[in-house]
């Protein structure tokens, strides 16, 4: 088996947007529902698609209240995302050692782009797979299909990343390896309950994991 593409989740996988997206969670739930959700409650609403979330909350105002989160979210942007420790040095040499690189997000191209370009990752990137671009999210195939098909690359010679159910199961449901991340804000037992076939302790794990494919 060859290893040659690498399809990566963007938030709390490759940047730490997660102090944002609390903030913008418990912004926008008090503000429609003064006093009913704590900062534990936003968890469950980290993964899926924003209108998922909100349909569930109230589908009569998802819209407007998706609008209300993304404004306050753009707003907060910079000042709240950082990246996560060794994640630029990894993609930097896997780029360098020519393997081909997505982005496979659920959210919107607008925000991906802001946080790809805040972390200098953006260089990095051929293929950015966004919410705008598919009919079906994660953990659909649909997404991870269509980043493979731009990259030119086979579903066997690739390994989804990230940090949530969504990920895992999107690789499986597609034909790839998969690779859980231990910094998932949801911990690193949530993300080892989907089974997936590595846990990254940081990402620079991938180095060795690749090599063993190159040997």
């Amino acid at each position: 088996m060859k290893i040659d593409t690498l399809l990566f989740d963007l938030d709390g996988t490759l940047i730490n947007t997660n102090e944002l997206i609390i903030s913008s969670f418990m912004h926008t739930l008090e503000h429609y529902f003064p006093g009913q959700y704590h900062k534990e409650d936003v968890l469950q609403f980290m993964g899926p698609p924003l209108m998922d979330s909100f349909n569930k909350l109230d589908s009569a105002k998802a819209e407007e209240m998706a609008q209300f989160y993304r404004d306050y979210n753009h707003k907060r942007h910079d000042e709240l995302v950082t990246e996560f420790d060794g994640v630029y040095d990894t993609i930097k040499t896997l780029h360098e050692k020519g393997y081909k690189l997505a982005i496979v997000t659920t959210k919107k191209r607008y925000t991906v782009e802001m946080g790809l370009k805040l972390t200098k990752l953006d260089q990095f990137f051929d293929v950015v797979i966004t919410l705008d671009d598919v009919t079906h999210a994660k953990p659909d195939p649909e997404p991870l299909l269509k980043a493979l098909e731009q990259l030119d690359s086979k579903p066997e010679n690739a390994i989804m990343v990230g940090d949530n159910n969504h990920d895992i199961e999107g690789g499986k449901n597609t034909g790839t390896l998969t690779a859980g991340v231990a910094w998932a804000i949801k911990g690193r037992e949530y993300i080892e309950s989907f089974h997936p076939d590595y846990v990254l302790e940081s990402m620079s794990d991938l180095l060795d994991i690749l090599g063993g494919f190159e040997r």
